[in-house]
């Protein structure tokens, strides 16, 4: 009786162990499996898509400044402050909002004065500088506002820059066209290649989407002007670029 225990023991523990090793060997399997797919990437097409949008400035920024010159410091920029109020007070009587003109620059320096034979003659001349930094909300003002600006004492004008004020549409038309952009090469990829284009897989935007001149020379960025200039200004165009990079899935 007690050896047909141990038999039935023994034919019970072969069950088991057969059973583990079954289960160990199938995990193995199903591993390698697994390795295997996740070792095949997708096969994809990735192309950059160009959206842009050509739109008008309605918004200007100006740099205008004061610079006064005087052999004492003190009496420099006491000048210097009595023509630069002169300045903001003929600019915001030209409509101009005071929150609209902001102090970007003021400095004082000495000017070592040299002899004609380039020798120093000892004396300082005090250079000061002071320069707002004017919005203007109606393009329409930009001439008159400078001629303004230069008759009540500003005698340098430099930096105008012209821009939107709000260029959120324009930058959502230039996704879209961005996209249709990515999506036209994508398929003319797929057609050549003889192959069929599948789902997008994934979708990034490239740093960019400000407005910018359209052609060079206008618009003003950051040319100098001179002060006894007579003002024709022109804002020409701005453009909105947006570039994405788009990854579909090959069928």
């Amino acid at each position: 009786m007690r050896s047909k225990i141990l038999f039935t023991s023994s034919l019970l523990l072969f069950a088991v162990l057969l059973s583990a090793c079954s289960g160990v060997a199938a995990a193995q399997s199903t591993s390698e499996e697994s390795n295997d797919v996740t070792q095949m990437p997708p096969r994809t097409i990735t192309v950059t898509g160009s959206g842009k949008t050509v739109l008008s400035p309605d918004i200007a920024y100006i740099n205008i400044g004061v610079q006064t010159e005087g052999k004492d410091a003190a009496q420099a920029v006491s000048d210097n402050n009595q023509n630069t109020q002169q300045v903001i007070d003929a600019l915001l009587a030209t409509g101009v909002a005071e929150e609209d003109i902001q102090t970007t620059n003021f400095n004082i320096y000495p000017r070592q004065e040299y002899d004609p034979q380039g020798q120093p003659t000892g004396e300082i001349t005090y250079v000061v500088n002071n320069t707002v930094y004017v919005t203007v909300r109606d393009l329409d003002q930009v001439g008159d506002l400078l001629n303004t600006a230069v008759a009540s004492g500003a005698n340098t004008i430099h930096g105008i820059q012209f821009d939107v004020a709000d260029n959120a549409e324009a930058l959502s038309d230039a996704r879209v066209a961005a996209i249709k952009n990515a999506e036209t090469i994508a398929s003319e990829l797929a057609n050549a290649a003889g192959v069929t284009l599948g789902e997008i897989h994934s979708i990034s935007t490239l740093t960019g989407g400000y407005p910018v001149p359209m052609f060079e020379g206008r618009g003003g960025g950051g040319t100098p002007v001179m002060a006894e200039a007579a003002v024709p200004i022109s804002p020409g165009q701005m453009i909105v670029t947006v570039d994405v990079t788009v990854i579909y899935l090959i069928e």
